[in-house]
């Protein structure tokens, strides 16, 4: 009858050294195997494993996993390092202690060959007994978690690689001597490099294409002020002959001691038609209707962002749509087929959020009268999306920081900690950062959920997609109002469109239902808008909304063709397309290309400086 017996179980869960280690004892005399187990069962080491004779030993280290093996004498081996051979050639890890009643400097230095952690020398009383359990114990708590990181380390490497890699901007890194050090692919084709390898120097100095000397004069501006510059617009010639407006954003490169280490610069193309096929110019996406510029790189950005399996941080003001960001993400990852879980931080009062996200046990707090699982728990193998994380408690990032690094937590009222996999997709309107400059929110934390950051841009930043979502909604609540509305005037698109929305599409969204309700023919006009949308960006209209359509219309200043418009403003900017686009509350880029499809020529704009000039 087999001598290998099991005094306690851990649950079903991976269990680590410092929790309830699994430990085999191997000898062939039982008073010994008995004396260890007693021991150390009374030490509080639960997991204990006996085996008597080879055979029950290499039985017991296939069925089970150990964190240490206590090897003595066993009969059928002339050696204890005979068994310790036999145990490594399993593949076995954990350490193993060899205790002998011998002492053979040459069987010592054997077995410390085969990888023993320790040698002993019986008799082996209480106090040598734990003093060696716990000194391997810990070494192979440190190696676990040495490999952990490793692999980790490697994981995220892995992960930044391929945002790296699949990221539409073109992203380059430079070091203080103004050499290229990485790029990736998009960057290459902008910079017109062939061939690029790390090993050698690759001067940015010696490209001389537009959008190289662009790069070369934001990088020398960072390192002399150390700081970062943002939305640098810059003209560039393709290959082709046509220009290319690149949008620059370049930071310093800093190590742990705040030492400069170079410049990493990102560069968008902000001049692609919206009117491309492709994916480029999508107007459906999960949930968003926008065909905007700028919500393309959205797109593309949560596209690429949602196969890796990594915390996301969205950001934007208030109605911009960060719920069906975290959708988006959750639909393109590889967990798409699993749960996604939302908290509305913000919503929940402060005592009752860590329950509601770690769980309780029954009794934990009065009230709690059954255990009940966690959003975590619930999450498990999902994705779980915290809505307004900028408003949690100190105690509550401490928590959220822990859950993140380590993937395990402590429910409310429990001792011990259980695990979780689970994706974190956070999102906020506030100003984190800042935050974290006054103290208010975590910096650690922050660096852990903004390990990729999707920021959306506000409805008046993106100003040409307001055409599309003003017929979405149209079309909305043409059916849940039961109402005959087909169209909206050129005349109330414009108001729209010159909004400046700071409710952003939500606002937008109410604005179109109001206008529906108060509509009673076939077309949304001026007149069922409310007074502020009117006051705000049509001064001439002083008449108040609810005079008649007729009246309204009489009141608007005659209509002005948008090419008459453009043409006005460029003379006026005497040529400047920055300062016409500025007049015309739009983006440089979006002039250019309704310069290109009305057919005003770059010629009328030299003519209308020339003009301004005389």
């Amino acid at each position: 009858m087999s001598d290998t017996k099991k005094i306690t179980e851990t649950p079903a869960t991976i269990h680590s050294p410092d929790r309830n280690p699994h430990i085999l004892i191997v000898d062939n005399e039982t008073s010994i195997r008995l004396t260890f187990e007693m021991f150390l069962v009374r030490e509080g080491y639960g997991a204990i494993h006996t085996a008597s004779t080879l055979k029950e030993a290499l039985t017991a280290i296939q069925t089970q996993i150990f964190d240490l093996i206590i090897c003595g004498n066993v009969l059928e081996e002339k050696k204890e390092t005979d068994l310790l051979c036999k145990i490594k050639k399993t593949g076995i890890e954990c350490p193993v202690v060899i205790v002998t009643r011998s002492p053979n400097p040459e069987m010592a230095a054997e077995a410390i060959r085969y990888g023993a952690f320790d040698y002993v020398l019986k008799p082996v009383n209480k106090e040598k007994l734990l003093q060696f359990v716990r000194n391997a114990l810990k070494h192979w708590k440190l190696k676990n978690e040495q490999k952990q990181l490793l692999q980790e380390n490697k994981k995220f490497k892995r992960y930044l690689e391929a945002i790296f890699r699949f990221v539409s901007d073109a992203i380059i890194t430079i070091d203080n001597k103004m050499n290229i050090v990485q790029l990736n692919d998009t960057a290459k084709q902008w910079l017109l490099i062939s061939h690029f390898s790390p090993d050698r120097q690759n001067k940015l100095e010696s490209l001389k294409n537009e959008m190289a000397q662009a790069c070369l004069q934001e990088a020398r501006q960072v390192l002399l002020s150390k700081q970062e510059v943002r939305e640098h617009q810059v003209e560039c010639r393709k290959p082709d002959g046509n220009i290319r407006i690149i949008s620059l954003n370049a930071a310093p490169l800093e190590d742990v001691h705040d030492k400069l280490n170079g410049v990493v610069i990102v560069a968008r193309d902000i001049t692609m038609p919206e009117h491309e096929t492709g994916n480029h110019s999508r107007n459906n996406f999960h949930g968003y209707v926008d065909s905007s510029q700028a919500m393309q790189h959205v797109y593309n950005l949560i596209e690429n962002v949602g196969k890796v399996d990594t915390a996301v941080l969205i950001t934007g003001e208030s109605g911009t749509g960060k719920e069906l960001a975290a959708d988006a993400l959750h639909a393109e990852s590889d967990r798409k087929d699993m749960v996604l879980i939302k908290v509305d931080c913000a919503a929940i009062p402060e005592k009752l959020l860590e329950s509601e996200i770690f769980g309780h046990i029954q009794g934990a707090f009065p009230g709690a009268d059954r255990t009940r699982d966690g959003r975590l728990i619930q999450a498990h193998k999902g994705t779980l999306f915290l809505d307004e994380i900028g408003d949690v408690s100190p105690r509550m990032q401490l928590r959220l920081l822990r859950y993140l690094q380590e993937k395990t937590f402590t429910p409310v009222g429990r001792n011990d900690s259980v695990g979780a996999d689970v994706r974190i997709i956070a999102a906020t309107n506030a100003n984190l950062a800042e935050k974290v400059t006054y103290g208010s929110f975590r910096e650690d934390l922050y660096y852990r959920l903004k390990v990729v950051e999707v920021k959306l841009p506000p409805l008046r930043d993106r100003k040409g997609g307001i055409p599309i979502l003003v017929h979405h909604f149209l079309s909305l609540f043409r059916k849940k109002l039961n109402r005959n509305i087909h169209g909206i005037s050129d005349q109330a698109m414009e108001a729209l469109i010159r909004c400046s929305w700071p409710g952003n599409v939500r606002e937008l969204r109410h604005v179109i239902e109001r206008a529906c309700v108060l509509c009673e023919g076939s077309t949304i006009s001026l007149e069922h808008f409310s007074e502020d949308i009117l006051k705000s960006k049509t001064p001439s209209n002083k008449r108040p909304a609810s005079q008649t359509h007729q009246t309204n219309m009489a009141a608007l200043p005659p209509y002005i063709s948008e090419k008459d418009e453009i043409i006005d403003a460029l003379k006026r900017a005497r040529g400047n397309k920055t300062k016409a686009a500025r007049l015309l509350t739009i983006d440089r880029s979006t002039l250019y290309r309704k310069m290109q499809r009305i057919g005003i020529a770059s010629d009328i704009a030299k003519s209308s400086a020339s003009s301004n000039r005389k």
